[in-house]
Formats: C-alpha cells, structure tokens, sequence
C-alpha cells in the first residue's frame, strides 16, 4: 500500500496519470523522489499562476472569506493590439507563435516594472492588466501607482514600430487609476475556488482606462487632488485628468521598492528516506491544494502534465465562448453596512458555486472574473476538444440555464433595500490561440486569444438585461443540430460593435425560451 494513501485523492489531481500508477504499484523511495520533483515543479508553476495575495495567504477551500481594502487600482488596455492579432492570425501557427512573442515581450516589461513600483499584479484581462498599490499611512501608493504608469507608457516605446510582411504596426496603452476602498472575495467549493473584486472603486478605474487616451496616465477627479504636490494634471473629460510627463529619467526613476520577487518555500532534501520523503510530499501537497482549486480543472490537468516543462504549451482550438456580465453585485457592496457583509457574501458564494457547478456538468472551462465597467465578467468556454457532444448546444444551454438560474436568484438584500440580480450575455465561435501569456518564467496564466473572444465580450456588452447574443455563426450551427424544439431565436440584423470596421450579423435567444432542466434553487 502506498505510504500517501491518506491523500490519494488529492494526488490524483497533481499528480500525471503514469506517475499516479507508478506511485501506487511500486511506491519506493526513487518513485517517491519523482513525485515529490514533479510537486515542487507544479507549486513553482502554480504560484506564478495566482495573485501574489493568494501565495502569501491561501484561503481555506471551499470557504468562503471577504476583506475590505483600501488601495490605489491601475488598468492598463493595449490600443493596436486587434489589427496586429488579426494579421498574425492569418499567418498559421507559425504567425500566432509569433504574436504570442510580441505579447509576451510587452508583458514582461510591464510585470518588471509593475514589480519595480511595489504593486501586485491582480491579473491578465486578455491583453490587459489590473494592479493593485496597497494603500499605507501615508498614501504612498497613489504616487507609486502614477509612477509605475508613466514607466509603463515610456516604456511602450519599445512597441511602436512592429515590423510585418504587411508593413509597420504600432502597440500603444492607456492607463487609468482609482483609489478608494473595495471588496475582495474569495468563493467556491473544495474544487474550485474564485477571487471577485466588489465595489464601485474597481469599476471607476476601468472607466478611468476606458476614458483615458492612449500614451497618457487618466486618474479621476476624486484621486488627482491627493498628487498634487507631485504631479501636475491637465482637464480631460469630465471627472477625469490626464497626468502631465514632464518629469526627468532621475526624477522618476526605474523603482519604488526592490523588485520583490515571490519566493516560495524551498523543498530540500537532507534525509531520503521513504518516511522523510512522504513527509515533504504531504506538505507539498497541503501547500498545492489552495492554488490548484483557483484554476479551471482542464488547465489544472495542463499544467500537471507540463510541470516540468514548468510552462504550458500553445494549441491552436475552436471553442464556443460565451461571456457573462452579472449586473448588481458591486452596486449593492458599495451601500452596504459592515455586519451585513456575511450574508451578501454567502449570497455570492451560492451564485458562483451554482454558476461553475452549471457549466462543470456541461464540459464548460469557467475562468476567473475579470471587470467591466459595470460589474464582473465570466468567460466560459466549450470545445469538443476536452468533452465529447457538440460544443455550440452545450454552451447556447448552459446560456439558458444560467439566464435563468440568475432570474431566479433572490435579491441581495443591504439596508432594507432589494438590490435584484441580472445576466447580460455573448456568443461566439470561431478559431482561438490557447498560450501563456505574460512573463514567460514568472507571473503568467493561460488565456484564449482571438477575435472570437473579443466579439463574445463585446455582444455582451450591446445585450439587454437577461438577454443572450450570438454570432450568426453560432445561430447558423444551431439550425443543423436535430433534437432542439425548445430553441427559438431573433434576428437583430447588423449591429454596430467596438473595435470592428463592419457590422456584425446578431441573433438573440428568444425570451420565453427555457432551459433545458429546471433550476433547483427557489
């Protein structure tokens, strides 16, 4: 029997399949030193795969927990990124390695330099980033913040001129910046954990991007009175100031605070004994549990397979992706009193339990919340690639029945007042570039990149409350699958989105159509 049966069942998640057999049919002492070389392996992959305070401070899983933060937030967004993603698509896998190379240089330089100015990289938003400058006594960190974006936009020089078959093509950035207090979040279940950021202050900084202009430093008035003493402001749009770079090299400097690097605990052997071995294994194991739970399943499974390549490789796949906007999460934090937080949290673990357990028993991949300028998104996809059955009807479903699962939801209930949930949703399908993205050998996670993921997101945001949108390539899919009677769609004609130079052939699921089981939450 093998000497780590107590934990069999969480080693079968990291542990590869032939290494899981090896361990259990011949558990010696070489068998458990390849083991433990595979965990240590997985840990350092998997800490460059979550936020730095998801290293330092790993949640219980499975329970749910909340911290009011009082922080100065910075987004950044790439400008010229869709064109140059588009011309390399064209150009095979050869042309999608060689944007993963440009996008993986220019996340480098920017995971340095946000190191560099004493901020967290919270995540990757497709080709953007979201950091958090923990607030002090002082408020440093309003300063850091606009410092590490002026860093940030000299360093874009780098990208101006990209060279192509079809001639120059230019990255350029905006950065926006909000200091306030907001909520984090940590929910889900034993498999699969979440962190949401709740609150008004995260959406006003993403406004602060999205209002920004490209090579500039945008904060919102609330937050430019508190630098006046170090920086100088011209007017913007309204409730918004553009930072003046009028600063020298050494007055602005390369850094706040030494690059901190995460370091992890390191696993070294003195005693290779077949006790002394299975002892650092369950405590790499404990270590692992919190970290592996915050990925998808699927992705788990890559990187237990790629651990000692210590990164994942790129695929080329054809997903169904649907995105979802939940409206009226942060509306109700920003009023709520502080003895109410328990319940409004327990409220947020229910919905994203029942949501991923939804898209779980349809062969969904359900990725971490990102933020739009209302409240948080989900992207989902499906691929016959990792589960058999057709990929466009278990996503147009799973659609149905987390519109309906969140119709159904009770209001939140803060200050006496109901505060009722709804879903906006998109659909697309269509070739997409699975990589790692950021900094090759430090902070990354694996992301979908492709025009289909930005016209998922962008249907999206043109839906109506507890409506769903689709591309005419998922409608057209949907007319040749037999055993659908309950479907039934609207034609919305072309519609206008962002980013595109034609319009865009849109369908809606009709609103009376329900989903295919019934909800058990009541």
């Amino acid at each position: 029997m093998s000497p780590l049966a107590q934990i069999d069942s969480e080693l079968r998640r990291l542990l590869p399949a032939n290494l899981y057999t090896l361990l259990w049919i011949q558990p010696s002492a070489p068998t458990l030193m390849q083991v433990f070389e595979h965990l240590r392996a997985l840990r350092y992959l998997l800490n460059n795969y979550v936020p730095p305070s998801v290293v330092s401070d790993p949640p219980v899983v499975g329970q749910s927990r909340h911290t009011w933060r009082q922080s100065t937030l910075l987004f950044t967004d790439l400008a010229g990124f869709t064109p140059l993603m588009e011309f390399y698509f064209t150009q095979g896998p050869q042309g999608a390695q060689a944007l993963l190379e440009v996008l993986n240089r220019y996340f480098s330089l920017m995971v340095a330099i946000v190191s560099k100015s004493g901020g967290n990289l919270l995540e990757f938003t497709g080709d953007a980033l979201l950091v958090e400058f923990p607030a002090d006594d002082q408020r440093h960190d309003l300063a850091r913040a606009v410092r590490a974006g002026l860093r940030m936009q000299r360093a874009m020089h780098d990208f101006a001129c990209i060279e192509t078959p079809q001639g120059l093509l230019s990255l350029k950035m905006r950065v926006g910046i909000h200091a306030d207090k907001f909520m984090s979040v940590d929910v889900g279940t034993p498999l699969r954990m979440m962190r949401i950021l709740l609150g008004e202050a995260v959406q006003r900084a993403k406004r602060a991007e999205g209002a920004g202009a490209v090579g500039r430093v945008c904060v919102t008035t609330q937050t430019s009175p508190l630098l006046e003493e170090d920086f100088r402001f011209e007017t913007h749009t309204p409730g918004y100031q553009l930072v003046v770079d009028d600063l020298s090299d050494a007055a602005l400097g390369e850094y706040d605070l030494a690059n901190q690097q995460r370091r992890s605990r390191r696993s070294l052997l003195f005693d290779r004994s077949e006790a002394a071995i299975a002892e650092e294994i369950q405590t790499l194991t404990q270590e692992l549990i919190p970290l592996a739970s915050y990925l998808p399943p699927s992705v788990l499974g890559l990187a237990v397979a790629s651990a000692c390549q210590r990164q994942i490789p790129p695929r080329f796949v054809t997903p169904t992706v649907l995105f979802i906007n939940l409206v009226g999460l942060s509306q109700a934090v920003d009023t709520i009193f502080r003895e109410e937080a328990p319940a409004l949290v327990a409220a947020c673990n229910q919905l994203f339990a029942l949501i991923n357990g939804t898209v779980v028993e349809a062969g969904g991949v359900i990725r971490n919340p990102t933020y739009n300028l209302d409240d948080p998104d989900i992207m989902i996809y499906f691929s016959n690639a990792v589960y058999h059955g057709d990929d466009v009807v278990r996503g147009v479903e799973t659609a149905i029945e987390i519109r309906d699962l969140v119709a159904d939801f009770p209001a939140l209930q803060v200050r006496g007042q109901a505060y009722p949930l709804s879903c906006r949703m998109g659909m697309a399908r269509g070739l997409v570039f699975a990589a790692e993205i950021g900094e090759p050998r430090g902070r990354r996670e694996f992301n979908l990149l492709s025009d289909t993921v930005n016209t998922a997101a962008r249907l999206m945001s043109c839906a109506d409350p507890q409506q769903v949108l689709m591309t005419e390539t998922v409608h057209d899919a949907l007319q040749v699958v037999r055993g659908l009677p309950h479907l039934s769609f609207e034609n919305l004609g072309l519609l206008n989105l962002k980013g595109k130079s034609s319009k865009l052939a849109t369908y809606a699921i009709a609103d009376d159509v329900p989903s295919a089981t019934t909800s058990t939450l009541r």
